[in-house]
């Protein structure tokens, strides 16, 4: 299943970005490469443009991307967004401020907002078409007169003589398919791949990627109908796993279905109207069958990534590329531009990235300083997804409607986790607080108003559920990257084998070989 790339389905269709393929005044070498020009890899071009590095910006294509995710960005994301000064992106493309969600079950609604109080006015969620956003980031990329777009399709990374690329050399550019159909080189101090969730780069630079399809999200269009609570995200609990509902313009809502499991059913819309449609609230019932009717049914594969990347001299990898949580929570704009931010400003006191090593070293803790807020946002995503799924167990029911209670309680009950998933205080120790008190909420229900055999027999139960829920979770994030991490394994013995790989390559071809291999051997990974 595809996401309808025949026809685009946005009626607001941003200029495209012209290629520039004046090759003849291309520099001999790049201080940057991006590949990749979508939320991170277009934020990060305009930042470096305007710290006047020399960039070159490759994306397969340059015309407005057509998505059904990627469009809800939380306020921690707006935030980030302000500091990379590029907020006057989500103006001009009908953007709709979003200020909480909306959480429906067994015909209740749990309403919380986000804790924006001490920020400025404009602080909030911003949901828009996806498309109109990251065409709004290229342009913005495209304004710097040191950043070159370029449309080519990037095939594989280059070492210091120009040759493919293998682990232990550093990485000194790219080899790339122009748009006249030719094979070219671009040399540069830095590549950073940020190509997507298709990434062809993941496997190389990580030291291992654990790829999980969960499920899918049927996506459609209702118009001219108005959300229970405006301006709100709305969560329906629903069975077998949630449906989404968020405002992506003044007159349209974007409703996504999870439908769990690794194939769609057969016959989509009729599962739509028998299964889904009965537990959709009253208010959006009919706006929901008329867009079954009326409007294109798309879909994507849901996605989690959690990789080991290598620290490697000359390439990082940034974005969806190595890291993607369940998209239910909105997060991955978030940890993308929050991840360029800490990037930029790791890079931003080197004069030049012209010494590949020096470079690295000043990048060395760049997988884990990102670690307390992409875990944060990573594992409340996937602990959420879990918890509202339908599983038949009793004691995960008990959890489920524990945590739709915790949340409908208001004060600190709903402020903390909502802060959580705003990416407004991402931390993993609130977030695993708030986790088992939602668990503890539950067994406090259970043993009213007296205990029974029954009511101990579920308590045990939920918080086994509970901990098989996070705790795994937890632990693909890393502990120590998470919790501690200045106590993290810090990728420099990859460095130090490489600067020897250099410093000795002129020895020959296989005492070169033999360096790179017992580099290899060295790479350390990130947990």
């Amino acid at each position: 299943m595809g996401e309808g790339k025949e026809k685009h389905s946005d009626s607001m269709i941003l200029p495209t970005i012209p290629s520039n393929d004046d090759y003849a005044a291309d520099p001999e070498v790049w201080d940057l490469i991006v590949v990749g020009a979508g939320v991170a890899g277009a934020a990060l071009a305009y930042r470096q443009g305007q710290d006047h590095r020399r960039v070159l910006l490759l994306e397969r294509d340059f015309s407005q991307p057509d998505r059904i995710v990627g469009e809800l960005l939380q306020p921690g994301g707006y935030l980030m967004l302000k500091k990379l000064g590029l907020e006057d992106t989500t103006d001009g493309i009908d953007s709709v401020k979003v200020h909480g969600y909306a959480i429906y079950k067994d015909g209740k609604y749990a309403a919380v907002r986000y804790p924006t109080e001490g920020y400025s006015a404009d602080v909030a969620g911003r949901s828009f078409h996806h498309g109109r956003f990251v065409q709004k980031l290229r342009l913005r990329a495209a304004s710097q007169q040191s950043v070159t777009c370029r449309e080519a399709t990037v095939r594989k990374l280059i070492n210091d003589v120009g040759e493919d690329w293998s682990e232990g050399q550093p990485v000194s550019g790219v080899k790339y398919k122009a748009a006249d159909g030719s094979i070219r080189e671009a040399r540069a101090h830095l590549s950073v791949v940020c190509d997507g969730m298709y990434s062809n780069f993941r496997k190389p630079l990580t030291e291992s990627a654990d790829v999980v399809h969960p499920s899918f999200f049927v996506g459609l269009l209702l118009r001219n109908v108005a959300l229970p609570y405006a301006n709100h995200g709305h969560v329906v609990l629903a069975e077998p796993s949630p449906v989404l509902f968020y405002p992506i313009s003044p007159t349209e809502v974007r409703c996504l279905v999870d439908v769990p499991g690794p194939k769609l059913p057969a016959d989509l819309p009729g599962y739509l109207r028998s299964t889904v449609a009965p537990q959709v609230p009253p208010e959006l019932q009919q706006a929901f069958l008329t867009a079954i009717d009326n409007e294109a049914i798309r879909s994507m594969q849901n996605k989690q990534v959690s990789c080991q990347p290598m620290h490697q001299p000359g390439a990082l990898l940034l974005g969806d590329a190595f890291n993607m949580r369940h998209p239910l929570t909105g997060g991955g704009m978030t940890v993308a531009l929050s991840d360029t931010r800490l990037l930029c400003e790791m890079l931003q006191p080197l004069p030049s990235f012209e010494d590949a090593i020096a470079t690295a070293r000043s990048t060395a803790e760049f997988y884990t300083k990102r670690k307390p807020v992409s875990a944060t946002i990573n594992t409340l995503a996937n602990a959420l997804y879990k918890v509202f799924c339908v599983t038949g167990s009793d004691a995960h029911e008990e959890m489920r409607q524990a945590c739709f209670d915790y949340l409908a309680k208001g004060g600190a009950c709903s402020s903390g986790p909502v802060s959580l998933l705003s990416g407004l205080n991402p931390s993993p120790s609130m977030l695993v607080m708030h986790f088992f008190s939602v668990a503890l909420f539950g067994v406090g229900r259970l043993l009213r108003p007296r205990p029974t055999f029954r009511g101990l027999y579920m308590c045990i139960a939920l918080l086994i559920v509970a901990s098989r829920i996070i705790l795994p979770i937890i632990w693909v994030e890393g502990l120590r990257a998470v919790f501690f991490p200045s106590l993290a394994p810090k990728p420099l013995n990859n460095v130090k084998r490489v600067e020897s790989l250099r410093s000795m390559g002129s020895m020959g071809g296989s005492t070169a070989s033999a360096l790179a291999s017992s580099a290899s051997k060295g790479l350390s990974k990130v947990r």
